[in-house]
Order: C-alpha cells, then sequence, then structure tokens
C-alpha cells in the first residue's frame, strides 16, 4: 500500500502501515485520490528536524478530513491511532500533524533526520519514505525565513495512488476531479510575497554565450541614456532592442566617470 508524492524538488514514495492505522492510511489515500493535496506548500521546514504539508491554505491551520467530504463537517477531525511501536527512528517518517489529541485532518509531516525520539507517542505515525530520500534532502536544505517557511515555495505538484486496499465509499467518485488541478490551491491565503517554486534565477536561464549578450544589450543601453542625459544623443536613439530583458539583480553599468561628465555640467567637483 502505497503513494507516490511529485513535489517541486523531486518526488517520493511512501508505504503506509495500514493494518495498525486504517483510520489515518483511508483518509490519505482517499485525500490523495481526489488530488486534495495537489498544489499544497511545504509551508513549514524545520532544518534536520520536520517538514510540514498538506494544508490548502498555506497557514498550517487549515485542512480538512475525508471524512469531513463525505459525512459533514462534525467529521473533519478523526481520532489518533499511536502506537508505541512506530517510532520516529527514521528519515522519512510520515506522520499527523494534528491540532491536537483526535484532532487529525489532512496535515502531516516527514521527519528529515534519524532519531527523532522526541516525537514518538505524540502523532501518529502513518507511513515511511521507501524511494526519494533525496527530495527530502533538497527540502532540508531550503532557506527559510524566522518561521521556518522557505523562500521560495515548495509544493506538493501531484499525487499518485499506488496501491490501494480500501474500497472507495459511493460518494466519492464524485470528488475526484476530471484532471488533475496543478498551481496553488484556490484556498491558499496570499499573506506574504515568495518566490515562487518554478522561479529561475536569470543568469540559469541563459547560456553562457547568451546571458553575455544580454549584459552587454543591457550595458550599451544604460550608456546610451548617460549620453541622452547629457545631450550627445537624441532620445529617440536610446531605445534599446525588443529582444533585450531587463532585470533589477544586474548590477548597474554607470560608471564613476559617467556620473563625473554629467554633474560637471553643474559646477566643479570635489573628490
Amino acid at each position: 500500500m502505497s503513494v507516490m508524492i511529485e513535489t517541486s524538488l523531486g518526488s517520493v514514495v511512501v508505504d503506509l502501515h495500514t493494518d495498525l492505522c486504517p483510520l489515518t492510511c483511508k483518509n490519505f489515500l482517499k485525500l490523495c485520490k481526489i488530488k486534495y493535496y495537489n498544489g499544497c506548500l511545504f509551508h513549514t521546514v524545520q532544518k534536520d528536524f520536520t517538514a510540514q504539508t498538506g494544508d490548502p491554505t498555506g497557514t498550517g491551520s487549515g485542512g480538512d478530513s475525508v471524512y469531513k467530504f463525505l459525512y459533514g463537517d462534525q467529521a473533519r477531525f478523526f481520532g489518533d491511532e499511536i502506537h508505541l511501536d512506530l517510532k520516529h527512528s527514521k528519515k522519512g517518517t510520515v506522520a499527523m500533524a494534528s491540532a491536537g489529541e483526535n484532532l487529525n485532518a489532512s496535515q502531516f509531516y516527514f521527519t528529515l533526520r534519524d532519531d527523532l525520539d522526541y516525537l514518538d507517542g505524540k502523532q501518529t505515525v502513518f507511513g515511511e519514505v521507501a524511494e526519494g530520500l533525496e527530495t527530502l534532502d533538497r527540502i532540508n536544505e531550503a532557506y527559510v525565513d524566522e518561521k521556518s517557511r522557505p523562500y521560495k515555495n515548495i509544493r506538493i505538484k501531484h499525487t499518485y495512488v499506488l496501491d490501494d486496499p480500501f474500497d472507495d465509499p459511493p460518494q466519492l467518485v464524485e470528488l475526484v476531479p476530471d484532471a488533475s488541478p496543478e498551481g496553488k490551491p484556490k484556498d491558499e491565503i496570499d499573506d506574504e510575497v515568495r518566490l515562487e517554486d518554478d522561479w529561475v534565477p536569470m543568469d540559469e536561464q541563459f547560456a553562457p554565450g547568451e546571458l553575455e549578450e544580454v549584459l552587454r544589450a543591457k550595458e550599451a543601453h544604460s550608456r546610451a541614456v548617460v549620453l541622452e542625459t547629457i545631450g550627445d544623443i537624441p532620445e529617440a536613439e536610446i531605445k534599446p532592442p525588443d529582444n533585450v530583458l531587463f532585470v533589477c539583480k544586474l548590477n548597474p553599468v554607470t560608471q564613476d566617470a559617467d556620473l563625473k561628465v554629467i554633474f560637471s555640467r553643474f559646477g566643479a567637483l570635489i573628490s
């Protein structure tokens, strides 16, 4: 019984403890089947500790169990299935991130290192990563702010149910989308500006020769602006080529000598 989770940093395959945690595993499998997790952020990444996801609002305070969709609001949460023999001993342990005792919904976490005994007996451990530990290493290396939120978004792109021992409730058919949704969930809260998961730095978008050409074009345009400012060329001649891209991260090319030429029109300069 397993699920493949494709993230923006790679994929992991999770084997589930369906015999020991049937309620939790059924919830997880059916949420994956209805594509509930597609687009969800890893909203909290604590280095060498845990990476938490599964909240469509991206805040860490949202999320619903599949039982809510099947049986109503009163079934939003379900009970713990804590077993003392299921421990956080290995990197890649998968457990519910509950809001309190018997308040499990959709959020879960991966452990990012071995021997996190501190968490044993506190959360429902329902699976472990069988393939893709290198993906967890990439998540662990992400730059985060003081709230442990990555500066560059890390998202679940898709989930694929590889093996499901539980029959689908009749109501579930209506919840399965015709196509897997992409991008962020519709109820995600845009409370902070972050680089999106598909953002690539300018110097990685071009081959070395192409990047050099873009830099030269920008430098030529900047010098033309200087010359136009001091009246050496008409304004109409400094329009940049249509294919030139300008990005604020590129260093300005104006030199000290350029500034001296400009400001010397207003009197002597003192160094």
